[in-house]
């Protein structure tokens, strides 16, 4: 019976040589130990050269990286996103060498491949709790957010937020970046300043994750900067800037909102973490230049950029969470009662109730889903993304009411006027309005419809007569 030979057998100089090959390898990756103890030794002649004594010929080499050094040392920032890797690595000490690097290197490249490995190696649960648990390391990290190069402050901020996203040594992090207050104005300069769309992205996430973990450090951050009075020079302001957090972070928000609506989400996040106490409120409605420049923003999005009338519906689901931060940051300063010219409601509330009802509509489209969709969705993961979807939907719908109530109670009878005469309250605008706000804003809606009876009386009547809950 024919059949395939069989496999030569090995030599016993060959079955040796398998036998080193495969003690060689990395975990169960084809990664050479080896060649990685190889380039870990490199880096440790870097910091620790024998020949102690530099020119300035030197210093010039030290700020550029050996063309083989860095191809050798970007492949290990590329192995470091596998498990066994990063586990190998973290044996090795490898931290404590990056470490070194970042204290002692002046090159730009190598600095921001380190904290790129760190980063990747902290995304395994084991080695970012002890990379947190390093204070010395942790210093050296949160030092380079003084970094003037863009990459490696990139980097930084990356592993930065993976850290605190871990809810086991979150807390750890909180407390170094409290102790030092200058990460403050670091990271306001870069928001304030910086055109570079990922680093600003990245910055902003840290910044919200660190105001979503820790009230008490947003609270430091508003009052910074605050202790000048807002009518008083600067003094000395070349030597020493003094940043306040709400203009920063509306000067991110405008740099990063025409690249990416991710971006933008996450600034918004920050306004609307900031609405959340008052001291954040203040900050921003008792500066006329931050409260005009907020609104303005805000207004200006909602009214010429999200939800236009042309959008078919699905657009609302890609919008929904950044559109909700918002739309709540709107409704707070108009809460505030800040006596702000720009906050007159002969001003704002016809184009605002425009925005929120078409959102509105949109949500009502978004909620009615095919009848089969829930059964053909068997996946676990699509189950939880919709459940998300109809969340955030519901989160949109409930701030959206809400300013919309406020709104239609402070709507004059001039106002109603001229909302009719321009279609801003049309019989469509208004059915949706009610369809949202009943029954919960149902003493709202009654006294707008008297106003509106008084200036249209045939369509006061015909509202009426489609939502039977209004009659008396």
């Amino acid at each position: 019976m024919d059949r395939n030979p069989s496999p030569p057998l090995l030599s016993r100089d060959e079955e040796k040589d398998e036998e080193v090959a495969r003690g060689d390898c990395i975990g169960s990756t084809v990664y050479s130990k080896h060649w990685l103890f190889g380039v870990l030794s490199g880096l440790l002649q870097i910091i620790n050269p024998e020949n102690t004594k530099s020119t300035s010929g030197d210093e010039e080499q030290q700020m550029e990286l050996d063309e083989e050094m860095e191809n050798e040392i970007c492949r290990v920032w590329d192995m470091s996103m596998d498990e066994d890797v990063a586990l190998f690595l973290q044996e090795f000490n490898a931290p404590d060498i990056f470490m070194g690097v970042l204290a002692k290197s002046k090159c730009p490249r190598l600095r921001e491949i380190c904290v790129g490995i760190l980063g990747n190696m902290a995304c395994f649960q084991e080695i970012c709790v002890s990379i947190s648990n390093d204070k010395n390391l942790g210093q050296v990290l949160l030092h380079c957010l003084y970094d003037s190069d863009p990459p490696t402050l990139l980097e930084t901020s990356r592993l930065l937020l993976t850290c605190l996203s871990q809810t086991e040594v979150a807390r750890v992090w909180v407390e170094m970046i409290r102790e030092q207050p200058a990460i403050y104005d670091s990271l306001c300069f870069i928001m304030s300043s910086s055109t570079n769309v990922d680093l600003l992205v990245k910055v902003g996430e840290m910044v919200d994750k660190l105001f979503d973990l820790d009230e008490k450090l947003m609270l430091e951050w508003i009052s910074n900067g605050a202790a000048q009075p807002l009518d008083e020079p600067q003094q000395n302001s070349e030597e020493q800037a003094v940043f306040r957090i709400v203009p920063c972070v509306l000067e991110a928000a405008k740099q990063v909102r025409s690249e990416t609506l991710e971006g933008l989400d996450v600034y918004m996040h920050i306004l609307q973490l900031l609405t959340t106490v008052d001291d954040g409120i203040q900050a921003i409605v008792q500066c006329p230049d931050a409260g005009k420049d907020t609104w303005s923003l805000l207004l200006d999005l909602v009214c010429h950029e999200f939800c236009q009338s042309d959008d078919p519906p699905i657009i609302l689901q890609e919008q929904k969470t950044v559109l909700a931060s918002v739309f709540s940051v709107l409704s707070a300063i108009y809460a505030s009662q800040a006596a702000q010219e720009y906050l007159k409601i002969e001003k704002i509330a016809l184009p605002l109730i425009d925005s929120l009802t078409r959102a509105l509509q949109n949500v009502e489209r978004c909620e009615k889903k095919p009848e089969n969709s829930a059964e053909s969705n068997t996946d676990e993961t699509k189950k939880s993304d919709l459940v998300a979807d109809d969340l955030h939907l519901k989160i949109l719908k409930d701030i959206s009411c809400e300013f919309l109530s406020n709104i239609f109670q402070a709507l004059t009878k001039e106002t109603v006027a001229q909302g009719l005469k321009e279609g801003h309250l049309s019989k469509q605008k208004c059915s949706c309005a009610f369809q949202n706000l009943l029954p919960l804003y149902s003493p709202v809606v009654q006294d707008f419809l008297k106003i509106l009876r008084e200036v249209d009386k045939t369509l006061a009547d015909d509202l009426e007569k489609s939502f039977p809950s209004l009659k008396v």
